[in-house]
């Protein structure tokens, strides 16, 4: 049965991509707090925990991602919720020029730990405030960071904002699946593998709960549904979800030319 919270959710995309999970922090402003600090805290151990439990194939994933959402050489990329620069140096690759791109995070320590190419520009920000000129990209990412925002329908202003008229907007996400066998098995993955690989590869102690708290926000997420519905609330058009073994999801829009 869904309850009040989710419905509330799914209705108005006004709310957080999932209600607090108290076992870490008590409520949505010491969720902004509590991230931003696990993540300062733990990003020297991102990159190494992102290669063992992806075996390696992220960085293609990536890379075929944003090439099917449109992005092409030459064009202005903002990269949204970068962390350590994993979707940016793709969009680099694709774009042929560093200074086409720019990366955006709340978190110094993730920034830090992005080792670019030079000529990129990352600046200290949110998806609900962005740092940027408005109509200033052709092309803006977001990299399986959805789950971590406080307010769906602010990002996705923001990102309608951001966009130069005709601009392709790419978010990729981690779905819960939508049948009981998917879900067990990932979250036996992600909720018991996913934790022993961060303690095995990495340095912190913190890397294993931060990787126990990545299951639970895609457990506690709003449905796909209710992502595209927020899409679309922003004003963007051609809106579709690509989904890739059942749980790798990439949202893709245009903002309107006129």
């Amino acid at each position: 049965m869904t309850s009040p919270r989710r419905k509330e959710l799914d209705e108005t995309g006004n709310k957080a991509p999932h209600e607090p999970l108290t076992a870490y922090y008590s409520d949505e402003p010491g969720r902004r707090l509590w991230l931003r600090a696990m993540f300062d805290r733990t990003a020297s151990d991102y990159d190494a925990i992102e290669r063992a439990m992806a075996f390696g194939s992220g960085a293609w994933y990536r890379n075929r991602a944003l090439r099917s959402a449109g992005l092409a050489r030459g064009m202005r990329v903002l990269d949204v919720g970068m962390g350590t620069g994993l979707v940016t140096k793709e969009a680099v690759a694709i774009t042929g020029d560093p200074s086409l791109v720019t990366g955006v995070d709340p978190s110094p320590g993730m920034v830090g730990e992005a080792h670019l190419p030079i000529g990129v520009e990352t600046r200290i920000g949110t998806a609900e405030d962005l740092p940027c000129d408005s109509a200033a990209y052709d092309f803006l990412s977001m990299g399986f960071a959805l789950r971590h925002v406080s307010n769906l329908a602010k990002a996705f202003d923001e990102y309608f904002r951001v966009l130069a008229p005709g601009g392709q907007l790419c978010v990729l996400e981690i779905t819960r699946p939508a049948h009981g066998v998917g879900v067990a098995a990932l979250k036996f993955y992600m909720r018991g593998v996913v934790p022993m690989i961060a303690r095995i590869v990495g340095r912190k102690g913190e890397s294993v709960e931060l990787m126990r708290y990545y299951w639970d926000t895609i457990e506690a997420c709003v449905p796909p549904a209710a992502v595209i519905a927020a899409i679309e609330r922003a004003g963007f058009a051609n809106v579709r979800r690509d989904v890739e073994l059942g749980i790798f999801s990439a949202y893709c829009a245009t903002k309107p030319a006129a």
